[in-house]
C-alpha cells in the first residue's frame, strides 16, 4: 500500500483588529514590543511608497539617498502615530489610518529636501498678480476682477496674511516648507490662509464683484 504524503497547507493568522493593535501598542511587555515592530514595518512600506512616488522631485537623489528618507520619515511617523493613538475613532482601519501617516511625512520629508537649498521666496509685494498684459474686450469682466482681487490684498490683509498668501497660491511653496522658514507650523499657515480668504471674500462681495451666497437652485 502507498503512503502519500500530503503537504498540509500553511494557516496565515488572521490580522489583528483594531482592538488588539490599540491594547498591544499601549503595553510596556513583549505584546507592545512586537506591535511597534508590526506597525513600524507597515509605516516604512508606506513611506517607501510615497518617497518613491515623488522620486522625480529629487533628480540628484540615488536608491540609497531614497530608502535612508524613507526610513526616516517612517521613524517620525512612528512617532507622530503614538503620540496621536488617543485620537483614533475607529472610521477607517487602524492600520489605513496609520498608513495615511508614514505617506504624510515622507511627502514632507521629499519636499523639504527639493527645497533645501532653493531660496524660498517671501513676497510682499503685488507685482506677482499684477496683470502684466492688455485685457482684450473680450477679457474684461475678468480684469476687473482681477484688478479687484489685486486691491483687496493690498488693502485688506496684513504684511504677514499676504505674504503668506503670496508664498503658497502664487509662488506654489509647499506650505511645510514655508512653516521652516517662517519659524512657524502647517495649521498656523492654514488658519492665515483662511483667515486671508475670508477677508478677501468679505472685501469681493462689498465690491459687488461676487455674490454674497452661491445660487444653489442652479443645476
Amino acid at each position: 500500500m502507498t503512503t502519500v504524503n500530503r503537504a498540509i497547507p500553511a494557516v496565515t493568522p488572521a490580522p489583528p483588529s483594531d482592538d488588539t493593535w490599540l491594547a498591544d501598542l499601549t503595553d510596556d511587555g513583549p505584546a507592545g514590543q512586537q506591535a511597534l515592530l508590526r506597525l513600524r514595518e507597515l509605516l516604512v512600506r508606506a513611506s517607501r511608497h510615497q518617497v518613491w512616488r515623488l522620486r522625480d522631485l529629487l533628480p540628484g537623489a540615488g536608491a540609497g539617498d531614497l530608502e535612508d528618507m524613507a526610513q526616516q520619515a517612517a521613524n517620525d511617523a512612528l512617532v507622530a502615530v503614538l503620540r496621536q493613538l488617543g485620537t483614533f475613532e475607529g472610521r477607517s482601519r487602524f492600520t489605513t489610518w496609520a498608513y495615511k501617516f508614514g505617506v504624510l511625512h515622507a511627502g514632507v520629508a521629499v519636499r523639504r529636501e527639493a527645497w533645501r537649498h532653493r531660496e524660498v521666496p517671501l513676497p510682499d509685494t503685488l507685482a506677482l498678480v499684477a496683470d502684466r498684459s492688455p485685457a482684450p474686450e473680450a477679457h474684461s469682466e475678468a480684469a476687473q476682477l482681477a484688478r479687484a482681487v489685486q486691491a483687496a490684498i493690498a488693502g485688506e490683509l496684513t504684511p504677514h496674511q499676504r505674504r503668506v498668501v503670496l508664498a503658497l497660491l502664487v509662488e506654489d511653496v509647499p506650505i511645510d516648507v514655508l512653516a521652516d522658514r517662517l519659524g512657524s507650523t502647517r495649521n498656523a499657515l492654514y488658519k492665515t490662509l483662511h483667515d486671508a480668504r475670508r477677508r478677501l471674500r468679505a472685501a469681493l462681495i462689498d465690491g459687488g464683484y461676487i455674490d454674497a451666497r452661491p445660487n444653489r437652485s442652479t443645476p
